[in-house]
């Protein structure tokens, strides 16, 4: 009887040893997340290499001296591939929701792998995009003839063409101002954080997405720009051995360049298209997104922390 009670004690031991271990990690972790400078990459702090532009939003000073908020949401590229040991130093940072702005093709072809006790929704930007030329269609047949395809496209200036008319588009198509309205809708609710949002390399439905929540919070045109551009940082480097490949077979270097990464006249794209048809961001969210300015004012209570007023 002794020796059953012994063994049940050093297993309640065991039990609280292995609890403070799980406990130390996550804020180690933690720690270590919230240490980094805006917008660096939390993949890369978190050593989990198929995730370099995994980045929080937060740490941004706004305009009027508030913060946005660290550890509340992340942008990213797609939860795939992920090993075991990615999932354990991802459940680290606590995610409560995990947005998708891919397509349902895109999804099939590389579903997330879920953080359990993540609760996973899709919003697709993209759905009515029935004419428009997409970049994914093209690079099969950019890599396949690099020489020939580059000078069908028109060079490294016809590859950024498509990419400023698709971000025309996320302001402009029905379904794209359907899934951001769901997007930050979603990100306004009190269970909501924290929480991820993500396309396929995290770049450029993602990109407008971070864009444009930084700017309705008030951070400053050039740090909604600077954040914007720190993907070719985390993104370009995976491609170098394409990119030369590429090149070395005639094609032009600057068409993957554009494909791969972005572009401050991609931005310039969408805030163009946003200005003429609704003048500002708050009538973009409020016209556009059919997100009104008491939504927009829970948006901005759920993601600053307001200084101190004297």
């Amino acid at each position: 009887m002794n020796q059953c009670k012994q063994s049940f004690v050093n297993f309640k031991n065991l039990i609280s040893v292995s609890l403070i271990l799980v406990a130390v990690v996550v804020n180690t972790f933690s720690a270590s997340a919230q240490s980094i400078s805006p917008g660096q990459s939390l993949g890369n702090e978190l050593t989990i290499r198929s995730l370099p532009n995994l980045r929080d939003i937060g740490g941004y000073k706004t305009i009027h001296g508030d913060i946005v908020l660290k550890g509340k949401t992340y942008r990213s590229s797609s939860l795939n591939p992920l090993s075991a040991e990615d999932i354990e130093k991802l459940r680290t940072i606590g995610l409560k929701n995990d947005y998708d702005l891919r397509s349902p093709f895109e999804v099939e072809k590389r579903p997330d792998v879920l953080v359990t006790d993540t609760r996973y929704t899709e919003f697709d930007v993209l759905a009515s995009a029935k004419n428009i030329v997409l970049p994914h269609t093209l690079i099969a047949g950019l890599l396949k003839n690099p020489a020939e395809e580059s000078a069908k496209l028109g060079g490294a200036q016809g590859a950024e063409q498509v990419f400023i008319n698709l971000y025309r588009d996320f302001v402009s198509l029905p379904s794209a101002n359907e899934a951001y309205r769901n997007l930050f809708l979603s990100m306004s609710e009190a269970s909501a954080t924290p929480n991820i949002f993500h396309c396929t390399n995290g770049k450029d439905r993602t990109g407008w997405a971070a864009a444009a929540l930084l700017t309705l919070l008030g951070v400053p045109k050039d740090k909604v720009y600077e954040d914007f551009l720190l993907s070719n940082d985390y993104l370009l480097p995976q491609h170098e051995k394409e990119m030369d490949f590429f090149e070395s077979q005639g094609g032009d270097r600057g068409i993957l360049v554009a494909f791969f990464g972005v572009k401050s006249a991609y931005l310039d794209a969408a805030f163009g298209e946003m200005h003429k048809r609704y003048g500002s961001i708050e009538e973009y969210f409020a016209k556009g997104l059919n997100i009104n300015t008491e939504q927009q004012n829970r948006i901005k209570e759920m993601y600053l922390s307001y200084k101190l007023v004297d």
